[in-house]
């Protein structure tokens, strides 16, 4: 199907979305860059230091669905299928199911990476979030709630609303929304680096096209858990604390 939205914003959710966006442009690069740098930096000495970090995280994340809520609440139009909150159509066409076999795909490739690290080989990109990797168990637990609200509330915020604020606001047609969104998500993890903000905004534009597919973020919120499960949760950490330099990527 080819996804069709009409949101309309009110005042004020016109004020509270452009308020988002300029989050998402400005804010949350910054806010990541400082995050990961404070955690490299604490996470060979504090314990505790990931366990702020994934907290930081989860408020992060959440507080930017309930804005995403609220701007919805306030403005009568914007209705939930607008924002990419319904059920996939019924014709999953070839498209979207060779892009859900790619991304399977992809983490049956983590799951060789996985086994790498365990024989002390390297895994490529792992350096650029090693300080992010858990290293017991009750990181990891931490990290895949991590990984699942990610799933839910990047897709609900970088597809459903920010594509619906192309459209509805500045009256893009959904294909360029849809590349704008994929570029706004590649910058807010420019902590990653440039090879890894993207190696991000790709993947951010398979989200979106399966969003765009199957008029739902149903699949893509799954897809996107399970890919950062198998990056956040399951990569081991590298061997003897070797952590990238946080400012190495940044000019």
């Amino acid at each position: 199907m080819e996804l069709v939205i009409s949101p309309t914003f009110t005042s004020m959710s016109t004020l509270l979305g452009l308020a988002l966006l300029a989050y998402l442009v400005v804010g949350e690069p910054l806010l990541g860059r400082w995050a990961y740098a404070r955690l490299a930096r604490a996470r060979g000495r504090d314990p505790r230091a990931l366990i702020r970090f994934f907290a930081l995280s989860l408020a992060g994340e959440w507080g930017m669905a309930a804005l995403v809520g609220a701007i919805a609440l306030l403005a009568p139009g914007i209705r939930a299928a607008d924002l990419g909150i319904r059920a996939p159509s019924g014709e999953l066409n070839g498209f979207a199911a060779g892009l859900v076999g790619a991304l399977v795909g992809g983490v049956a490739l983590g799951v060789v990476m996985h086994r790498r690290a365990a024989r002390g080989q390297p895994i490529p990109g792992q350096k650029r979030i090693a300080a992010m990797l858990p290293r017991t168990a009750g990181e990891r637990a931490l990290g895949l709630a991590v990984a699942l609200s990610a799933g839910i509330c990047e897709e609900l915020v970088y597809r459903g609303f920010a594509i619906a604020l192309g459209v509805g606001l500045f009256g893009l047609p959904v294909a360029a929304a849809a590349a704008l969104s994929c570029a706004i998500f590649g910058v807010g993890h420019i902590y990653q680096g440039a090879a890894g903000a993207i190696a991000v905004t790709v993947l951010g534009g398979a989200f979106a096209l399966l969003y765009v597919a199957t008029g739902s973020l149903l699949l893509p919120v799954i897809l996107h858990a399970v890919v950062d499960i198998r990056g956040l949760v399951l990569m081991p950490a590298p061997r003897g604390d070797d952590v990238a330099n946080p400012g190495a990527h940044f000019g």
